[in-house]
């Protein structure tokens, strides 16, 4: 029988970005698109349903939205997807076809930044090195699990920052994620706006911090930016760039 997928979208003040997240999780061949918006004051929810997707509603926050996504979504796999990244095509037959492996419990994808230069090329080898190596995925890499294993590591933690990176921590106890080669195509507003080098050294601090026993919201304090991002949404989210400019 044919796997079922069900992707997640969290999603707040989102309206630039929401529709090219959905339209593409449709396109990669998914039974169920579920946006979980945070209370946007934009035109994120009526976009969204104009779109096919089911719409929930809850207080702010992503593991908050994410996991009751989770718990309505109706599949057998579950997809976390970022309401700035967006899917390609190929990858609901990836997922598929990986998972007829019963060893293999979850993943994410190699990431395609969709701004031009070497610095993001640079990014995108690193992260999907992590994941190979360190067995480490980051939410903007549309992490993927079973719902029997998302169920067994209860859920994403319910904290302010770094949750991906804690349920990882928990994954990867169990089994080492695979890495799909997707893409995910990711909106390089992050690095945009703060720099490229200044926002992976913070990303970096952020997570030798965590690891000296921090809290994630003690953090969270610390980088606003996680949570004012979806107020700086830019004007659209960009197409997808042709492999030959890159």
């Amino acid at each position: 029988m044919k796997t079922t997928i069900s992707v997640i979208i969290p999603a707040l003040n989102e309206a630039p970005c929401i529709a090219q997240a959905i339209d593409t999780a449709w396109a990669a061949e998914v039974e169920e698109v579920i946006v979980v918006d945070g209370q946007s004051h934009d035109a994120t929810v009526e976009i969204a349903r104009r779109h096919g997707a089911k719409v929930l509603s809850s207080s702010a926050g992503r593991a908050i939205q994410q996991n009751l996504g989770a718990m309505k979504a109706l599949s057998e796999v579950l997809v976390f997807l970022h309401a700035d990244n967006w899917l390609d095509p190929h990858t609901g037959r990836q997922i598929r076809a990986c998972l007829r492996d019963p060893q293999i419990l979850g993943g994410a994808f190699q990431q395609r930044i969709e701004a031009s230069g070497c610095l993001f090329r640079l990014l995108e080898r690193g992260n999907a090195a992590r994941v190979r190596w360190r067995g480490m995925a980051y939410g903007d890499q549309a992490i993927f699990m079973r719902r029997e294993t998302f169920e067994r590591l209860n859920h994403f933690p319910q904290v302010k920052l770094m949750e991906d990176v804690i349920l990882m921590r928990a994954f990867r106890r169990l089994t080492q994620p695979i890495l799909l080669p997707g893409p995910v195509h990711v909106h390089p507003r992050r690095w945009q706006q703060h720099g490229v080098i200044h926002q992976t050294l913070r990303n970096w601090a952020l997570r030798l911090a965590h690891a000296s026993d921090f809290s994630p919201d003690q953090l969270a304090r610390y980088y606003p930016a996680h949570q004012k991002m979806a107020t700086h949404a830019p004007a659209a989210c960009p197409p997808a760039i042709p492999s030959a400019n890159r």
